[in-house]
């Protein structure tokens, strides 16, 4: 190998190694890692509809009919108030799903605790799009990002503060008022406040798929 080539090379390998770094951040930044990309040890799916959730190439691959994942950590009992989350999410054309915040396993229906952090793709029927707080400050008609392509999705809780970033752009920037109310503001959603809580998946339909991997958790 001449020498010209030996450098190109070194310098390739230089810099797949800081790309494969910034996917994954150090532990001592404080970022705990979700997911392992073989199984779904720390989860719980309340399996109302068995099979939603499966491991695939190294992602969760979520389909088949409403069911949620649970985030229970280790130690079964993972719970955060103040956090940074940070993950790549790819949905397929016409599939909703979601990331929830601040809420608690259930055994079946929508999550009742917490908020839903949407993704949900151009082409499918629900106007609310990837990148909102679901019928709280919502991303409406067209999502930022497309169908079939990994794209970084980002939420930071800090106080009542709310922040959406979707391939480091805000989407949604929302503090819960004082004295929020959700049962008067929401009326379906009465539990649509922040509180301790855990995080999880939604799998929404039957015609949904959507994948997640290099899932970071960081506690402020």
């Amino acid at each position: 190998m001449k020498l010209n080539q030996l450098t190109s090379l070194v310098a390739f390998l230089g810099l797949a190694v800081c790309a494969v770094a910034e996917d994954k951040p150090a532990a001592n930044d404080g970022w705990v890692s979700m997911f392992n990309g073989q199984d779904l040890s720390g989860w719980k799916s309340n399996e109302e509809t068995p099979g939603s959730f499966s491991v695939e190439n190294g992602t969760i691959k979520v389909s088949n009919g409403r069911s949620h994942l649970f985030y229970v950590g280790p130690n079964g009992d993972a719970k955060f108030t103040n956090f940074e989350f940070k993950g790549k999410v790819k949905h397929m054309p016409g599939s909703n799903s979601g990331l929830y915040i601040a809420t608690e396993y259930q055994d079946k229906g929508w999550p009742e605790k917490g908020y839903e952090c949407q993704v949900n793709s151009t082409s499918h029927k629900d106007p609310k799009k990837t990148g909102g707080l679901y019928a709280v400050k919502d991303v409406l008609d067209t999502a930022p990002v497309g169908d079939d392509e990994w794209f970084d999705y980002s939420i930071k809780v800090e106080g009542k503060h709310i922040t959406i970033s979707i391939n480091g752009q805000v989407t949604t920037d929302w503090t819960e008022p004082e004295g929020w109310d959700p049962a008067t503001a929401l009326k379906n959603m009465p539990g649509r406040k922040l509180s301790p809580g855990t995080m999880a998946i939604q799998a929404h339909d039957p015609k949904s798929v959507v994948y997640y991997k290099d899932l970071y958790i960081r506690p402020l």
